[in-house]
């Protein structure tokens, strides 16, 4: 999990049940943390799994083997690849 910042400039308001709110109290409590320290850490660390998911591919083992076969023997490549890479040399290689 990402580091908190210790410059705390910025602010999230919200509003939540009495229930929801007595319940992250509670937890807060039990964890030895100020309300404000529980909610952070919890949304940080849910907020790294989250982007983490989204970070990573996952394959079966069908579309792995063929992902493995393409950069093993890669196409030729076509028309449009060609004048691109052309333009790419053109461009940024002769700099």
């Amino acid at each position: 999990m990402a580091p908190a910042s210790t410059a705390r400039s910025e602010r999230i308001n919200l509003r939540l049940s009495g229930t929801a709110k007595r319940r992250i109290e509670q937890a807060a409590a039990v964890e030895g943390k100020t309300v404000s320290g529980f909610i952070v850490s919890s949304a940080l660390e849910n907020a790294e799994k989250a982007v983490r998911r989204h970070e990573a591919m996952v394959l079966d083992r069908e579309d792995a083997m063929r992902f493995f076969d393409a950069i093993a023997d890669p196409p030729p490549p076509n028309d449009r690849l060609g004048t691109a890479l052309e333009e790419h040399r053109r461009l940024v290689d002769s700099r």
